[in-house]
Order: C-alpha cells, then structure tokens, then sequence
C-alpha cells in the first residue's frame, strides 16, 4: 500500500503539479499583500498560510502512496468520522462572529464544514460507481445520496454556515446530474427544490442572510451597511484598470476600505494590484488547472474514478465560480472562498488533499492495461 511503482511515475501529471504551484504562488503572493503591513504582534497570516500549504503538499505524497480504490473502503468510515466532528463543533466548538463552526487544534482551528466537502465527493462517488442505472436513477435509487447529503447539510446548517450547506447542495446536484437521473426524478427535485427555497425564506434563514440577498439587488441603497462590501469591492477591481496599480500599491486594501481582503475577497486585491491583464493571467492558469481535472475523469481507467475525478473538480469549480461573482456583485456575499487563494488552513488543506486525489487517478490511468500486459508475458 505505501509505495509509489515507478511506472506510476511516468503516468504522473506533471503539468497539472507545475499549474498548482503556479496558481499558489500567486495567491501567496497575492496573501502577502493583503495582510500588508504585518501586524506587530502574531504569525502573520502568509506564513500561516505557507506552513499550511507544506502540509497540504505531503497530504498529497501520502495520498499518491495509495491506490484511490481504497476509498471505496474508508468512504463510510471517514463519512461517520466527519458527522463526529460537526456534531462536536456544536456542542464544543469555538465561536467567533456569531458563528460556532471550529475545532481548536493549538496550532490551527479546525473547520470541519470545510472537510464535510471533499466527504460528500468522496462519498457519492463511491455510491454513484457501485451502483449503477443504464437508464438514470429514479426516485427510489435517489433516496440514499439525498440522506447521505441531508444530514451533514442541516448539521452545518445549524452553525450557522449557509455558505458551505449550498456548497454540499450543489456538489450533490452536480454530481447527480453526471450520473444521469430519469426525467421523473428531475421533476420531483424541481419541485421539492422551490418548495424547500420557499420554506427556507420564511423559516430558516435569519435576517442578516436576507438582508445580503437584498443587497444583490440594490447594495447602494445600505452603502454602509450590507453593501459596503459589494461596493467597496467592485470600486476595487474596477480601479485596477488594464494594467492594475502595481505590486503593494492597492489603496482599497491598503487603507482599509476593503474588509475580508484576505479572506472572501482576496482576489479584489489581485485584480486591484495586477489589473484586468494580470487577473486573466491568473484564471486562464487556474481553470486550466480544472480543465486538467476534467481530462483526468475523460481518462480515468474505471466509474470510480470518473466520479472522483469530476466530482473534485465540481468542488473547486463552483467554489471559484460563485466566490468571483460574489466579489463582482452578481451574487449575494455568502462567505465561499476561492480555494488556494483565500486564507484558511481547512479550506487550503482540504483542496490540496482533493487535488492530490485527482493526481492519484491521474497517475493511475494505465494501471489496469498494464496489469493486462503482465498476464500476456506470462
């Protein structure tokens, strides 16, 4: 189990590696800035950040040392262990914000939400390539996932953290839809769907979260208020221009304007400081890094592993996609960062070791061929 065979080697995707430490350096980089200048007293956040990333990087060593196959078998173990944990952050987690969703660990805090979303990729994966229906799932087969998603959604739900709870709903859907689904059970999820949105704005969201979904329609009306954000980031990357203001040279940042900017909006300083040319720069290395994933599912040598493979690059593709519109105003602020870009050790940790995953199928595409060439030889 705890070796890499050379061939493997040949197999690696080196590109897919060079892209990841490209699009990292940038938003260490880009890190460095927004927490600029340090604050005289603590480890400053891109140090932080730097230790964090050494340990997502032998994350992913440890996970190539494996074949992804043996998911199959810690894929309910590791789910019941996830449940273990929200359950803990409820009853013994730290608070901050009005937020009660971390583990204190010493050295970092623990978010287990962030976990619960490389568990839920994980988890229908293994479902979806075990069981499978030529002619779509219909409602009865869809019981299972919707549960296995059901229950850590409202757990997070609880902690309240909507950002992450439609992350798992939207992975859920992705993945789905992947798998192929029957029309009935399409109109069934419509209509549960509208009916839970509906249930949702009267009972379960809390005012401040509709008073951000208002916003989006009209941030000026609460300058300083909900759509201080908003505003303060659109005014952000507008000012960048083509060429951007240079390098520790962002004023929106710098001076303040800008809250979250190493957090949610981390890219408002990049795209401030290094404009529309060096923002373009940065997305073509970053979805090029996806379109990467995309091609390991294409080629991946078993349904396990096309799951595993697409279901990764839908977790990080959405999170990118939804954290860009949001700093741009055309969603709500919901608190979805852009992975490896915003500061958070469970958000950075938890996409390296799904990156590693992808790596992993990557790697192993031509296992089963050359097992099937073992054979011939003897």
């Amino acid at each position: 189990m705890f070796r890499i065979d050379r061939r493997f080697l040949k197999s690696f995707d080196w590109l897919m590696l060079v892209l990841l430490l490209a699009v990292s350096g940038m938003a260490l980089m880009n890190l460095y800035s927004a927490s600029y200048p340090p604050s005289p007293w603590g480890m400053p956040p891109y140090i932080k950040q730097c230790y964090l990333f050494l340990m997502g990087m032998m994350g992913i060593l440890f996970i190539l040392c494996f074949d992804y196959k043996e998911l199959h078998f810690w894929n309910y173990p590791f789910y019941i262990f996830i449940i273990i944990l929200l359950l803990l952050v409820l009853v013994a987690g730290n608070s901050a914000g009005g937020a009660q969703r971390w583990i204190n660990l010493g050295f970092f805090k623990l978010q287990p939400s962030e976990l619960a979303k490389l568990m839920m990729v994980v988890t229908l994966a293994s479902y979806y390539s075990r069981k499978e229906e030529e002619l779509g799932y219909g409602i009865k087969e869809m019981v299972t996932p919707v549960l296995l998603t059901g229950l850590p959604f409202l757990l997070i739900l609880k902690q309240p953290d909507l950002g992450t709870a439609l992350m798992l709903g939207i992975i859920f859907v992705s993945m789905t839809v992947f798998a192929k689904v029957r029309w009935q059970t399409y109109a069934v999820g419509v209509i549960l769907g509208s009916g839970a949105g509906v249930f949702a704005w009267f009972y379960l969201l809390r005012p401040y979260q509709k008073r951000r979904i208002e916003t989006l329609l009209n941030p000026a009306k609460d300058p300083m208020g909900q759509g201080y954000q908003i505003l303060q980031s659109k005014i952000a990357v507008g000012s960048g221009g083509i060429s951007g203001k240079g390098y520790l040279e962002g004023t929106q940042g710098h001076l303040h304007f800008l809250p979250e900017r190493h957090t949610d909006f981390a890219f408002s300083v990049w795209g401030e400081e290094q404009g529309f040319t060096g923002s373009l720069i940065f997305l073509i290395t970053y979805f090029s890094m996806l379109f990467l994933g995309l091609y390991a599912a294409m080629t991946a040598r078993d349904r396990f592993g096309v799951f595993l493979s697409f279901g990764v690059v839908m977790l990080i593709f959405w999170q990118a996609v939804i954290n860009l519109l949001m700093i741009l105003g055309f969603l709500p602020v919901v608190g979805i960062p852009l992975p490896l870009v915003s500061y958070g050790g469970s958000s950075l940790l938890t996409t390296l070791l799904a990156l590693g995953i992808l790596l992993n199928v990557r790697m192993r595409r031509f296992q089963i061929g050359q097992n099937i060439e073992k054979v011939k030889q003897k």
